[in-house]
């Protein structure tokens, strides 16, 4: 539950840069927000979200 929430304010400021400094229409941020739905709804949701999962373990392994 805490990766998802931090994975989703972590992408929310992204989308926030993109949209204040690299042009980021608000169009677009709501067309990426509503594929985001979507595809959560979709069958390969568990693909991503497993492959979510390995990526947040593999960098949580990297000792600095």
């Amino acid at each position: 539950m805490i990766l998802s929430i931090s994975g989703v304010v972590l992408l929310g400021v992204i989308v926030f840069l993109f949209f204040r400094k690299d042009g980021l229409k608000l169009s677009h941020a709501l067309v990426c927000a509503l594929f985001g739905f979507y595809l959560a709804g979709s069958a390969i949701a568990p693909s991503i979200k497993a492959g979510g999962a390995s990526l947040a373990s593999l960098l949580g392994g990297i000792k600095l």
